[in-house]
């Protein structure tokens, strides 16, 4: 059986990154210098774009995708599009600004927040599902002055009087635009004002069940939409091996640090996919197991995606085809550390999948230890 290809996308760690989560051994600092490095490896290595996440622990994501846009060449950047933090007239100058400036790289990926702590730092205080209204106004206003409109906008929450955008972008009539939310008002956002449903890495039936409802709510109102995924890898040659990985990046983790993390998860926090994320293991070391090959390890200390797949390339190919069946057509990784799991993934995974940019190797005739060639090798030292 053949497959359509998987768009298959990275993550660039602005929040710091580490060979053990909940650990400062070994970590690596929130550094412009290792996020180009990460970015530049992904780039020749053939991911398709990057995600750039948001918030008051990330170097801000408008600024760090600039940086980099200048110093790769064919990524593409995923970056937070914030409703509420900004006016919807600026995040449309700042949108024409970088679309321009990275020759039509940019995606944009609308974050509405669900920890109200830290939204009341942003001077946000609405309610879960007033901020998803507030947000589809947003939205209406940034979208028609994307397509050239001089905009009159009273609404709820904003209103624009003659608002334009006076610079082109290079994307017409708008970059694409992405979204994640579990929650009904996050459903009903997706479908009316977005190009792309994410999903965190739920067990395949909890995907098959969302995409359900969304096409649903698309189909009502004579829509169509894509959906995606976003999972952390864990590829090892054996199985054995990608196991021991596994328990090796939580072995510093201590039952303090997952029951604070649950805590704040589930009663800090109003969103409902945090909570989907945090019932599939309950904080329970022994339930991390939640599909084949899926493992919510991650879920234990970090918020949002907190599930990996686990295995040799060809289970996780099996695994990521299941998810197709159902409709995903965009993957969205991540590992620990996101240098070295990026070359996992390419090097292992990418040709089980059918990815990857074909290389010119050595010729044939050319010895080294990585290759013998047609002489016979000479003694060395």
């Amino acid at each position: 059986m053949t497959h359509d290809p998987i768009n298959f996308f990275w993550f660039i760690p602005t929040h710091g990154d580490g060979s053990y989560l909940g650990s400062e051994t070994q970590q690596r600092p929130p550094e412009f210098g290792y996020f180009k490095q990460v970015a530049q490896a992904v780039d020749r290595l053939g991911f398709q774009g990057v995600l750039l996440p948001t918030g008051q622990a990330c170097e801000d994501s408008w600024i760090t995708a600039s940086g980099l846009a200048t110093v790769t060449e064919r990524l593409k950047f995923l970056v937070a599009l914030r409703p509420g933090v900004v006016s919807p007239a600026f995040a449309a100058r700042q949108t024409a600004a970088l679309d321009r400036l990275s020759n039509g790289r940019l995606l944009l990926n609308v974050v509405v927040g669900g920890n109200p702590a830290e939204l009341a730092g942003d001077g946000i205080f609405l309610a879960h599902d007033q901020r998803y209204e507030q947000a589809n106004e947003f939205l209406t206003i940034w979208s028609r002055l994307l397509a050239g409109e001089t905009v009159d906008f009273t609404g709820k929450h904003y209103r624009v009087e003659n608002s334009r955008l006076d610079f082109p972008l290079v994307q017409e009539p708008r970059p694409p635009v992405y979204f994640g939310g579990s929650s009904d008002a996050g459903q009903d956002l997706a479908v009316d004002q977005t190009d792309l449903y994410l999903t965190w890495g739920e067990p395949p039936a909890g995907v098959a069940e969302k995409i359900a409802a969304v096409r649903k709510k698309a189909a009502a109102r004579g829509k169509t939409i894509r959906f995606g995924i976003r999972l952390h890898f864990i590829v090892r040659e054996t199985e054995e091996e990608a196991w021991a990985a596994a328990d090796k990046l939580i072995s510093h983790v201590t039952d303090a640090q997952i029951e604070a993390a649950q805590a704040r998860f589930t009663k800090e926090m109003d969103s409902v996919g945090q909570r989907r994320m945090a019932a599939l293991h309950g904080g329970r070391r022994d339930k991390l197991v939640v599909s084949p090959n899926l493992w919510a390890g991650v879920g234990l200390v970090r918020g949002g995606a907190g599930t990996a797949l686990v295995g040799t390339p060809e289970q996780v190919a099996e695994r990521l085809r299941e998810y197709q069946a159902i409709g995903i057509d965009t993957v969205i990784g991540s590992g620990y550390p996101h240098l070295e799991e990026a070359y996992r993934v390419a090097e292992l995974l990418f040709p089980a999948l059918g990815l990857g940019i074909k290389r010119r190797g050595l010729r044939q005739t050319i010895e080294n230890e990585f290759g013998v060639g047609g002489r016979k090798l000479a003694a060395s030292s």
